[in-house]
């Protein structure tokens, strides 16, 4: 088990809490984060996934990067690199290892496998009767074209990687000869209705930063192109958002078992808002910009408030 937070029947001060932030480099979030967590007397050390290990000869069973085999009390995924299928199967791995252990992991293996497979992701929104555009996934390049033969039209249907951020391969299949056939493709073919609508000579959407259950900043997408990313060419605006959309944000990472996330929701055709993406790592630089909020401030009070919560619960089993 990872030390305790507090020592009960002790006049001593308690350890200070150490905090894993797992990093592919010190970037600006990995800053504001250790900022964040110093300000509030929490040590960090960056832990390199590739960098850890299954030690079973150890007393906990691995390896920890930053930490050799001790564990910290908490684990942050702020980013986790690409690989190949056993290096990641490793790595998520060695985050469910951590979780089995005691150590509160955020977020955890689980949400992060939910959030990374886009198929899974609406499987689960579908499931928790979240709405969200229809979608189709298929291995067979002949189904996928099927599917669009039957469903394409206009407005037609979004072609995404199934693993995949900020707005990168999409491609809006309205026939079946825009589908690029299997060997141009990883032979994965997920297929999502397009629910944008144009208006004002544009698009927008909404991008929802949720923590620990509750929407702590948020953003207007605008582009003059139906892709309203930030990295493909989208700008970003302050707004209120609503009640509904404040729930369905909420519900959304709760689908997914997350306790953050960036949720994106989109006005559709329905005049109703629908969540088209759920990502468990979510940048928030260009968020930031735009709100007078402590992003990073605010997630680390509630990480810590519920990692003394997470202590609470281990010393009383």
């Amino acid at each position: 088990m990872p030390p305790s937070l507090e020592r009960l029947g002790s006049d001593r001060p308690p350890p200070r809490p150490n905090v894993g932030l797992v990093v592919d480099d010190i970037d600006w979030h990995a800053r504001q984060l250790a900022d964040a967590f110093a300000t509030r007397g929490i040590a960090t050390a960056p832990i390199r996934l590739p960098l850890c290990s299954f030690c079973t000869r150890s007393d906990s069973g691995l390896h920890i990067d930053g930490f050799g085999e001790n564990l910290p009390d908490a684990v942050v995924v702020r980013t986790m690199s690409g690989g190949t299928f056993e290096a990641v199967t490793l790595r998520l791995g060695i985050l469910h290892a951590l979780r089995d252990l005691g150590v509160m992991v955020w977020n955890d293996a689980r949400a992060i496998e939910c959030c990374v497979d886009k198929s899974m992701t609406s499987f689960l929104l579908t499931r928790a009767g979240i709405p969200t555009p229809e979608t189709w996934v298929t291995e067979s390049f002949e189904q996928a074209r099927s599917i669009v033969q039957r469903e394409a039209g206009s407005p037609g249907l979004v072609l995404k990687p199934l693993f995949g951020s900020q707005g990168r391969g999409l491609q809006l299949i309205r026939k079946p000869d825009d589908l690029p056939r299997e060997e141009n493709k990883t032979g994965v073919y997920y297929l999502q209705r397009f629910v944008g609508v144009e208006r004002g000579g544009g698009y927008h959407d909404f991008r929802l930063l949720v923590v620990r259950g509750r929407v702590i900043a948020a953003m207007q997408r605008n582009s003059s192109h139906w892709i309203t990313n930030i990295k493909r060419g989208g700008s970003s605006v302050a707004v209120a958002v609503n009640d509904e959309m404040k729930a369905l944000a909420v519900r959304a990472a709760a689908a997914v078992a997350a306790d953050f996330a960036g949720v994106d929701i989109v006005y559709a055709t329905t005049h109703h808002p629908a969540v088209l993406e759920v990502n468990s790592m979510p940048a928030w630089s260009g968020l930031q910009k735009v709100t007078s909020a402590n992003i990073a401030g605010l997630f680390v009070d509630a990480l810590k408030t519920a990692l003394v919560a997470h202590v609470a619960r281990g010393a009383r089993a």
